[in-house]
């Protein structure tokens, strides 16, 4: 019996049709044979554009709309899903989201940042927000990685930009040369060794176009990286027994009774089922 998992993204995917084929026909081409993602999106209406910069490089909104991502790796769960994969780069609330469920939870980022130190030593970002530039330090702190990071640097084009290249291939070339002449300045002016794509729509325009090397540094594939590694936590656990710690304040389980009382007291109770496949 194959796998199922329950992938989530920070965009509404439903405002993004053309984005939203391509990265299931990546996925598709990435997974085992007999495993399905089911794509999921932001509800919709979530943020006042097809484009959640505007709302995340905002403390208070990145953490209130961070609790869709709750939401969703308890309705995966009970739906019954292997794993949940978080595809974005800064996974909101991933840590308390693994002390909620017992299903493997996989945030791309994070995933990013550990796996690319079995590619070199020193690991930058190329990214759209340059406004979220001093959350990345604590977040590298938060993963225990602040070592190898090298910093940020911006790629050049805008979350538009890369739509736009995604669905109109005559415009990828263009596109390509800036994200790869800032990936060349990340290198040069920051010793990266290793490049994360910053966003899940540049991931896979770098995919699409075959990128995995720029300045002589690997850059990390966040879709094929993200769900093999899921796969492998849920065989794992199978396996193995191997499944989130569950010792100390930031692993504890909390009863699942409260967990419903609380989010019901929030008003939040149906905040699952608002979320839809795509």
């Amino acid at each position: 019996m194959g796998l199922r998992i329950w992938h989530q993204s920070f965009t509404v995917l439903g405002d993004l049709p053309e984005y939203r084929e391509l990265l299931r026909a990546r996925i598709n081409s990435v997974v085992r044979p007999d495993t399905e993602v089911v794509l999921h999106g932001q509800i919709p209406g979530t943020f006042s554009s097809d484009y959640p910069g505007t709302d995340l490089k905002y403390q208070f909104l990145y953490w209130m709309h961070g609790l869709q991502w709750v939401a969703a790796a308890r309705e995966a769960e009970r739906q019954g899903y292997d794993g949940m994969v978080m595809a974005n780069v800064p996974s909101p609330m991933i840590a308390e989201i693994r002390s909620l469920v017992d299903i493997p939870v996989v945030g791309y980022g994070e995933a990013a940042f550990h796996i690319a130190g079995l590619y070199g030593r020193k690991v930058g970002m190329l990214f759209f927000l340059a406004d979220k530039k001093d959350f990345w330090p604590e977040r590298m702190h938060d993963w225990g990685v602040t070592e190898r990071f090298a910093g940020i640097h911006g790629a050049g084009v805008n979350f538009r930009d890369v739509t736009e290249a995604l669905a109109h291939p005559e415009k990828r070339q263009a596109v390509c040369e800036t994200i790869i002449a800032n990936g060349e300045k990340l290198v040069s002016e920051c010793g990266a060794d290793v490049i994360v794509p910053g966003e899940m729509p540049l991931n896979l325009l770098l995919a699409e176009e075959g990128i995995s090397q720029i300045g002589g540094a690997t850059v990390i594939d966040g879709i094929g990286l993200s769900f093999k590694l899921a796969e492998m936590m849920i065989d794992l656990k199978k396996i193995s027994g191997m499944s989130a710690s569950r010792r100390g304040y930031f692993h504890a389980q909390p009863d699942r009774k409260r967990v419903d009382q609380v989010f019901d007291f929030y008003g939040l109770g149906d905040l699952g089922a608002r979320l839809i496949e795509n």
